[in-house]
């Protein structure tokens, strides 16, 4: 049997895999690796320093820097204009191998059309136009909310010229459905993320505070918990733990007034893997409802009770592994009846069952594979 080679086009350096965006790919490199694809990684180089630990997966690893771009595009969007490179082009055409563009932020040479006869594939990690809209909306800095609002219309224009010049492969139903409706893209397919673990590890029993994570320096992010402090736990005796990247000032100072709110900022990955096993409660209302959210899949992997709303959960399968509610009320409604309810081994295989079903790594590179070959 001949060899199984594939160039893989990441947006950023994908070790650590401490963030959803390189988490999917990382594992994804360990269990196509496992089952002897030759992969060729190329990676633009921002803040993130390169890593001898990718060459373990890889038999060749490029770096490019991502440009600095100081002009305006009005056809391109930042996130794509940014991450072209002549020395990546060159490298990819040494040879005729299939291509995986890791999200729409690396397809610059594909919007070109350069690869023709070559089998094409497209990570979709969110339907982009729509986050960033999203994060326009929940923007206070006016030059910001002005920039995610431009780059979400250009993302518009651009993922429907994108949308079937490749395999897209979603990373959620709820994306599948959208491409389809909205780009009418023809060769698409549901690929679950690929995570840390296969098995589930819960604690039985009972924590003693609910938990909320995530990196608090994105502003939706930002929001949900701002909401989750002065709509829900304002008025609730149950105590919240906010925790993730860079709180804000803004969002410090408002968890101050709350007796029973306090935040743990910048956790190491060890100590916010305590807080998700030992959390009795993870409350992750999302304003957001493309992509999937990694953070609900490690609480559901890690730790107890899920607590969410719709656009949280929306396309990832897991509705019956979740409680969900979606206003102020049904939110404090389901703190206080799970709060006390101890997580029973019970629990544990229900969920152990229907995790493994759909978010098994082995299972999920065999279909990759089968697409590719």
């Amino acid at each position: 049997m001949s060899e199984k080679h594939i160039h893989i086009i990441s947006l950023d350096v994908p070790y650590p895999a401490d963030y959803g965006g390189v988490v999917d790919l990382f594992y994804k490199l360990k269990y196509l690796h496992k089952n002897e694809v030759k992969i060729h990684l190329h990676c633009f180089v921002d803040k993130r320093e390169p890593q001898a630990d990718l060459e373990k997966y890889c038999v060749s690893v490029n770096y490019y820097k991502r440009k600095k771009i100081t002009g305006i595009s009005f056809s391109l969007p930042y996130i794509v204009s940014s991450r072209q490179n002549a020395e990546l082009l060159l490298n990819l055409k040494k040879d005729n191998y299939h291509i995986l563009f890791e999200g729409i932020h690396t397809t610059y040479y594909l919007i070109k059309n350069e690869f023709k006869d070559r089998k094409l594939f497209l990570r979709l990690h969110n339907v982009e136009f729509m986050y960033y809209a999203k994060l326009a909306k929940h923007e206070h800095n006016f030059l910001k909310r002005t920039y995610f609002k431009f780059e979400s219309n250009l993302l518009k224009k651009y993922e429907s010229k994108v949308a079937n010049l490749a395999h897209v492969l979603t990373v959620s139903t709820e994306d599948l459905t959208i491409y389809q409706e909205v780009f009418a893209a023809k060769k698409i397919s549901f690929l679950p993320v690929f995570l840390a673990q296969d098995n589930p590890k819960i604690k039985y029993g009972k924590g003693s505070y609910c938990l909320y994570h995530g990196n608090l320096s994105i502003n939706e992010n930002e929001e949900a918990a701002i909401w989750l402090m002065e709509e829900v736990f304002s008025t609730l005796k149950f105590p919240l733990v906010i925790a993730g990247k860079k709180p804000t000032t803004r969002l410090q100072t408002k968890a101050r007034k709350y007796k029973n709110i306090s935040i743990v900022d910048t956790p190491n990955d060890i100590n916010m893997q305590l807080l998700i096993e030992n959390a009795q409660l993870h409350v992750l209302p999302s304003f957001n409802n493309t992509g999937v959210k990694l953070k609900l899949l490690n609480a559901l992997f890690n730790g107890r009770y899920c607590l969410v709303n719709e656009a949280g959960i929306a396309g990832s399968t897991l509705e019956g592994l979740c409680s969900v509610a979606n206003d102020t009320n049904s939110f404090k409604e389901n703190v206080t009846i799970l709060f006390d309810k101890p997580f029973t081994e019970k629990e544990m295989q229900h969920r152990s069952t229907a995790l493994k079903i759909l978010y098994n790594n082995e299972a999920n590179a065999q279909k990759f594979i089968a697409l590719l070959y």
